[in-house]
C-alpha cells in the first residue's frame, strides 16, 4: 500500500513541527505549508491523502479555504484550531470538515483520528469490505467499519439510519414498504411502529440535503413505501 501525503496547514512552527514528527514516526509522508496562499499552490501541484487545516491562518481564514477547496477536492480535513466554540465546530464541519481538534492536543490522538479517517476513506478497490454501489460514485458503503459517504462526506447515521439507507443503496428503485424497513432496521420490529420509518427517512432526507441540497434521491411511494432513486 502507498504511503499517505499529508499537507499540514499551519503557521505557527513550533506546532507544526511537533505535528510533523509525529506523522514521521508514524511512516507518513508530509508537507508543510504555513499559510493559505503556498497550501493552495501544494495541492495543485501533487495529490494529498489528507489535510491538516489550521483556522488562523495569516492571508485567509480556514474556513474560508476550506471553500475554495470543496469546489474542486473531496480530500478528508482535519480542521486544527484554538476556537472551542461549539458553533464553530458545527461550521467547520457543515462546510466539508471531516474532524475538528482544538489546541493544545496530543500528537498520538491526531495521528489516531488521521488513522481511523484513512481507514474510512481507503478507495473501494483496495479494501474489500468497501463496496461502490452505483456507478456515479454517488454512494459508497463501508460494511466493516459501518460508516455511508455521500458525495465523499461521511454521514452521521444511527444504527438503524445506516441499515435502511445501505439497504437503499443495494437495491436502487426497489420499493420498500414500511414494514420492509422495519424488519431491516430492527431486530423485533414489533416494539416500533410503521410510522416510525416516516421519521427515519425525513432525518436521512436531512442528512443528505445538509450535504447537498439540490438532491433528493429518496422516492416516496404513496400507499407503498420508499426507494432510492437509481443513480446511473
Amino acid at each position: 500500500m502507498a504511503t499517505s501525503r499529508i499537507l499540514v496547514v499551519e503557521d505557527e512552527k513550533p506546532i507544526a513541527d511537533a505535528i510533523l514528527y509525529a506523522l514521521k514516526t508514524e511512516n507518513y509522508q508530509s508537507v508543510w505549508c504555513s499559510n493559505g496562499t503556498d497550501a493552495l499552490q501544494a495541492l495543485n501541484k501533487d495529490e494529498f491523502t489528507l489535510l491538516l487545516l489550521d483556522i488562523g491562518l495569516p492571508d485567509i481564514n480556514g474556513f474560508e479555504l476550506c471553500r475554495k477547496i470543496r469546489t474542486s477536492s473531496q480530500i478528508p480535513i482535519i480542521f486544527l484550531t484554538a476556537r472551542s466554540e461549539e458553533v464553530d465546530k458545527i461550521v467547520g464541519l457543515k462546510i466539508g470538515g471531516d474532524d475538528y481538534m482544538i489546541k493544545p492536543f496530543s500528537p498520538r490522538e491526531l495521528v489516531a483520528r488521521i488513522r481511523a479517517i484513512l481507514r474510512r476513506v481507503t478507495p473501494a478497490q483496495n479494501n474489500p469490505g468497501i463496496e461502490n454501489q452505483d456507478s456515479a460514485g454517488i454512494f459508497l458503503i463501508d460494511d466493516q467499519s459501518k460508516c455511508i459517504r455521500f458525495r465523499g462526506k461521511i454521514l452521521d447515521l444511527t444504527k438503524q439510519e445506516y441499515q435502511i439507507l445501505s439497504a437503499f443503496i443495494k437495491n436502487q428503485g426497489r420499493v420498500f414498504s414500511r414494514e420492509q424497513l422495519l424488519d431491516i432496521a430492527w431486530e423485533e420490529s414489533g416494539f416500533c411502529s410503521e410510522r416510525t420509518i416516516d421519521t427515519y427517512i425525513k432525518t436521512l432526507r436531512s442528512k443528505l440535503h445538509d450535504i447537498d441540497e439540490s438532491f433528493d434521491p429518496i422516492v416516496t411511494h404513496r400507499g407503498f413505501g420508499y426507494s432510492l432513486r437509481k443513480i446511473s
